[in-house]
């Protein structure tokens, strides 16, 4: 497991990066992308259950959609990685000492002298050398190594989580006051969501609340008065 902590004491986040950006990006997607539709849906007049019906739809189609785009593309880079390795095993069985070398220069670049760069270069290469060129040479981490599958299932998960918020509100909620309703409870979401991706980033909850609300409140505007215009009931 990760560490989380360092050596002496400080909280570090860079073990989150992977799957916080897929969570958060899918579950305020499902809320503002599901609250949008229901808003305008609900704007045009329709009826209870074809909001509710739009609503449904929107996260059932919306988790399936963030699970196939984020697999595809965090599988494009685990693509990338795992040539990268390859390569690197190849050149480390057939030129060992230029890919000693190599390190060796990294190792003095960062400020080490010669002597003691091949020291921990020579050490390090017996350990494991290709983990040890993997993380110093390419720049690839067992923590940051990319992971599809777990990436596609946060964002399907996290937009499903999102989406039934509104789709809850609508259906707990009079038809005349679906509007009313789905607006408050997604604002209200946004607006934790927000604070709660921003406070485990390590940024101020309170910008991170309102940046996402203020996104959120806009979308749901442009989309019920689209709504209104376009669909308004006979």
């Amino acid at each position: 497991m990760p560490r989380t902590r360092g050596p002496h004491g400080e909280h570090h986040r860079t073990h989150r990066v992977g799957w916080l950006r897929a969570a958060v990006l899918g579950a305020n997607d499902g809320v503002v992308s599901t609250a949008s539709l229901v808003m305008g849906v609900a704007a045009g007049g329709r009826s209870r259950a074809e909001i509710l019906l739009a609503g449904v739809a929107s996260l059932a189609a919306g988790a399936m959609s963030m699970a196939a785009g984020e697999y595809v593309s965090v599988q494009s880079q685990a693509d990338s990685e795992e040539s990268d390795l390859a390569l690197e095993r190849r050149e480390l069985r057939v030129h060992p000492q230029r890919e000693l070398d190599e390190l060796v220069d990294i190792y003095v670049g960062r400020g080490l002298d010669r002597p003691l760069a091949r020291e921990v270069a020579e050490k390090l290469t017996a350990e494991d050398a290709l983990a040890v060129h993997a993380r110093d040479e390419i720049g690839i981490t067992d923590e940051m190594r990319a992971r599809p599958l777990q990436a596609a299932v946060a964002s399907a998960a996290s937009f499903a989580a999102g989406a039934g918020v509104p789709v809850v509100a609508a259906s707990l909620a009079a038809a005349s006051a679906i509007p009313t309703a789905v607006g408050l409870t997604t604002v209200a979401t946004l607006a934790v969501l927000g604070a709660l991706a921003a406070w485990a980033g390590g940024a101020p909850p309170l910008r991170g609340a309102l940046r996402v609300t203020a996104w959120g409140v806009a979308a749901m505007a442009v989309t019920a008065a689209a709504g209104h215009y376009f669909g308004a009931a006979p």
